[in-house]
């Protein structure tokens, strides 16, 4: 038996306000299956979905699901199933649960799929029980079957991030796209230089970073050069640039 959802109180943040605001530039654009007109639309909307579930830095080939796309375009599954298999797919799970912890996992897909960030920390915890219990296909089924989800998306809608400016604010909230993918904890796990600032300079990480093999490269180069040169010097096959 599951743990049921913990109860949390929502905090006041853009998405929770009415909006009358005419759509511009700083307005997401909506995608829904509901007033498509043509076969070219159906692609923008799908690469959409693909924007949205993996943002940019993660549309490859490899994360390409072409039997969701065919299922799609002939109407044997909505949009909203088209989300719910992007986001149980290998390489979403690769991509983004593999490499980070449920907390920061669950405001990945908050985002993504609910189009805000999480509320506080309290909400935080409740969905990470959930994933923790029902395991990745139960917690992105509870994101897409919430009704949150179904008011705000339905069916037919590719999900965006709601109100991330109010007229009235100077400053609106930074788009998710350009949120990092893993958080802090895995991120300096990673070999880097010391030049990045993720981690001090020493013998061990040093070694682990690509510049090692760069510079021990470098020096095998330099070394096998003097030594053509050299031998070339002895043997008297170089000019004698000196004074005559």
């Amino acid at each position: 038996m599951s743990i049921p959802l913990l109860t949390y109180y929502p905090s006041s943040q853009n998405q929770r306000v009415a909006g009358y605001e005419i759509s511009g530039d700083e307005q997401p654009r909506v995608y829904s299956k509901e007033i498509l007109v043509n076969s070219q639309e159906i692609d923008q909307l799908i690469f959409a979905a693909y924007s949205q579930i993996f943002h940019e830095q993660q549309i490859l080939a490899s994360t390409r699901q072409t039997f969701l796309e065919s299922q799609l375009r002939s109407g044997q599954i909505t949009v909203r199933e088209f989300i719910r298999g992007l986001a149980t797919s290998e390489p979403f799970k690769r991509l983004n649960y593999d490499c980070n912890n449920n907390y920061r996992f669950v405001d990945i897909c908050m985002q993504r799929i609910l189009g805000r960030s999480v509320y506080n920390e309290r909400e935080n915890h409740a969905w990470s029980i959930i994933l923790a219990t029902k395991g990745l296909q139960g917690f992105i089924d509870s994101l897409l079957n919430s009704e949150e989800y179904l008011e705000n998306f339905g069916e037919e809608t590719v999900p965006y991030q709601r109100r991330r400016i109010l007229p009235t604010q100077l400053k609106g909230e930074l788009p998710f796209a350009r949120t990092s993918r893993y958080g802090k904890d895995y991120r300096d796990k990673l070999p880097f230089p010391s030049g990045f600032g993720y981690q001090p300079l020493n013998w061990k990480t040093f070694r682990q970073s690509s510049d090692w093999s760069v510079i021990l490269l470098m020096l095998i180069a330099t070394t096998g050069l003097a030594a053509v040169f050299c031998w070339l010097s002895i043997d008297g096959i170089l000019l004698n640039f000196g004074g005559y």
